[in-house]
Formats: structure tokens, C-alpha cells, sequence
């Protein structure tokens, strides 16, 4: 049996989520009705909770105790629930934002040196932009 099947098996009751937890029934039911833990169900309709449900109280409990709002939660979470491949490396979001910013400065450059040059003014930098455009 693998450990991600053993992690996600529904093992324990309320009330020793709560130990683990140090969450009252009322929260965790709360975190339940706004979606962001569904433990399983017993045939008696008692909740039953797996590793991975107490992980996410924890995050949970952890996230609330830095100050953040339940919308703020919920946001944390849908994030850390993507896929690898799905998530954006900030430091290739920041490339992006470069290179996009670079190549809108470049066009900008551009747009002045042929500009400068039609209307027959000389500027100290289209000596040095036209280095850059051939």
C-alpha cells in the first residue's frame, strides 16, 4: 500500500482531530461548510478524518493565526492544490515581466530614434540607440 493511500484513508473521529488540532468541533465544522476539509463519512454519518484532512486543519489553523481571512485561505489552498507543472515559478513570472518590459522600452526607443530622424533633430541619445536598431 502506498504512503499517499495511507495518508488519505479515513481513520479518525472528531474528537481526536480535536486533540491533534487543538481545534474546537464548531471550527473544523465551519472549515467543512466553507469546503476546505471534507472528511469522510461513516455509516453512521460520522465524520471521519484522514492524515491529509489533519494536515489541512493545521495549515489551516496556521494561516488563520498569521492573520489570514477565509478568503485569503481559500485562495492559499487552491493554489498549493495545482499541479506542479500548473504552478507559475515567480522567478519565470519576473522574467516575463522583464522581458515584456524591456521589449515595450526597446519599441519606445525605437519609435524615438526614427521619429527624431524625420523630423531632422539630433538628439545625444539617437547616437546611442542607433547602436541597438540596424
Amino acid at each position: 500500500m502506498s504512503d499517499e493511500i495511507r495518508r488519505s484513508m479515513p481513520l479518525f473521529p472528531m474528537g481526536i482531530v480535536q486533540s491533534l488540532t487543538d481545534l474546537s468541533a464548531r471550527q473544523i465544522r465551519y472549515y467543512e461548510q466553507h469546503q476546505l476539509v471534507t472528511p469522510a463519512r461513516s455509516e453512521g454519518n460520522r465524520r471521519l478524518f484522514s492524515f491529509n484532512d489533519v494536515d489541512r486543519l493545521l495549515e489551516i489553523k496556521a494561516l488563520i493565526e498569521k492573520g489570514v481571512n477565509m478568503a485569503g485561505i481559500k485562495q492559499v489552498l487552491a493554489i498549493s492544490q495545482q499541479p506542479e507543472n500548473d504552478k507559475y515559478d515567480e522567478k519565470q513570472v519576473e522574467e516575463v515581466r522583464s522581458e515584456l518590459t524591456d521589449r515595450e522600452l526597446r519599441r519606445m526607443l525605437q519609435q524615438e530614434l526614427f521619429t527624431a530622424g524625420r523630423q531632422g533633430k539630433m538628439s545625444l541619445r539617437q547616437g546611442e540607440m542607433s547602436r541597438f536598431f540596424h
